[in-house]
């Protein structure tokens, strides 16, 4: 993740809380590490891995609050689960066994971004259909929504967020087997590619929200992920939201009409240089969180106060971690209510709109002239 995480919100006795800050993007790095520089991430499957344990263990520091032993199990386990049965670690090991027979060649991995199968159905990825080992140039075989993973370099690699395997190579331990992430091509519930349907495929949105419910008979890894599971939950909203903002960039010409009275203007001051002027991208008033979101609330709210007088009540609802109802869904005592953001979530959207009947609908403080509820 390339965001600015910020770890300084996290401290003193407070509920443990993952910040990010800044345009979240996310980067990959080279097959090996540079001459000097301890391998690091996905170069951890490739690179010594005569010595890997010991590498994956150097990468927490010098905590020692863990016993030695029980750590290096842990570490072993998961090594032998991911090995067995993640399709992209196998990918990886394959590169693995090139470079242990020619530590010269000039190889490349091609994650490949466009899968053949019917999205809609849950079949594990072939190792084939994943990704692919390339000796030399690339050429002609690349596609543009592919990520190239060359052999050794110096910077990271910008990855879209839209990729399949993005979200498994992540966040691995809650992909263990390597399942395809989100992707463009998923259809909707009966519906075909020759529907005539508006909406014919799965939004991203949609996606990740299918997948953090919580369903009965089945234990879910990131539903359990604690500190994790947030962290995730931060990066899969962040996707979303810089999927909205890409759909608005491309629709800027139904949003306004373009003219030409800024380059008027520039002219007029004697600035002839067009490409200075950049182009503006305006936000529409149905973005949450926007400078016109924003102000198209507050104009409402004035727009009471002024036909209807000043407000009698401005009611604030906060959310109380300790409620029965959180105790109640938490089924599993070892998990606190901080480690699952979206019961707290739902059941404060439960009680404000049981909150917001009572005042409309039972009138306990008498009967509403006008309300701006947000």
């Amino acid at each position: 993740m390339g965001g600015k995480i910020d770890h300084s919100i996290n401290r003193g006795n407070a509920p443990y809380t993952f910040r990010l800050s800044g345009e979240n993007y996310h980067c990959l790095g080279s097959l090996l590490p540079l001459e000097g520089c301890k391998a690091r991430f996905s170069q951890l499957y490739i690179y010594d891995t005569n010595n890997e344990v010991s590498n994956r263990q150097g990468v927490f520091g010098d905590n020692k609050s863990m016993d030695d032993e029980l750590e290096i199990y842990i570490i072993n386990y998961l090594k032998t689960m991911l090995d067995s049965n993640n399709h992209l670690v196998q990918d990886y090991r394959m590169v693995r066994d090139c470079f242990e027979e020619n530590p010269q060649l000039d190889l490349k991995l091609r994650i490949i971004g466009t899968r053949q199968h019917d999205a809609r159905q849950y079949n594990l990825p072939s190792i084939s259909e994943v990704a692919a080992l390339i000796v030399g140039d690339i050429g002609d075989a690349v596609d543009n929504r592919d990520i190239i993973v060359t052999k050794q370099s110096g910077s990271l690699k910008r990855i879209s967020e839209l990729h399949p395997s993005y979200t498994p190579l992540q966040y691995p331990l809650f992909h263990p087997f390597g399942e395809d992430g989100y992707q463009v091509n998923i259809l909707h519930k009966h519906v075909s590619s020759s529907s005539i349907a508006a909406r014919k495929k799965v939004t991203i949105r949609e996606f990740f929200a299918y997948h953090i419910q919580d369903r009965p008979n089945r234990f879910s890894t990131m539903l359990n992920g604690r500190r994790l599971f947030q962290q995730i939950l931060v990066d899969k909203y962040t996707m979303i939201e810089a999927q909205r903002l890409h759909f608005i960039r491309g629709k800027q010409h139904e949003l306004r009409c373009d003219t030409y009275e800024s380059l008027r203007g520039m002219q007029s001051v004697g600035n002839t240089d067009v490409l200075s002027a950049g182009q503006r991208v305006i936000l529409p008033s149905s973005f949450t969180g926007g400078a016109r979101y924003m102000m198209q609330n507050y104009l409402d709210a004035m727009c009471l106060c002024r036909w209807f007088g000043y407000p009698d009540f401005f009611i604030t609802i906060t959310c109380n971690p300790n409620w029965p109802e959180v105790k109640r869904f938490l089924k599993d005592t070892t998990l606190k209510s901080e480690d699952r953001p979206d019961i707290l979530c739902r059941l404060f959207k439960v009680k404000l709109d049981a909150l917001i009947k009572l005042v409309n609908d039972r009138s306990i403080f008498g009967k509403v002239q006008a309300g701006n509820f947000l």
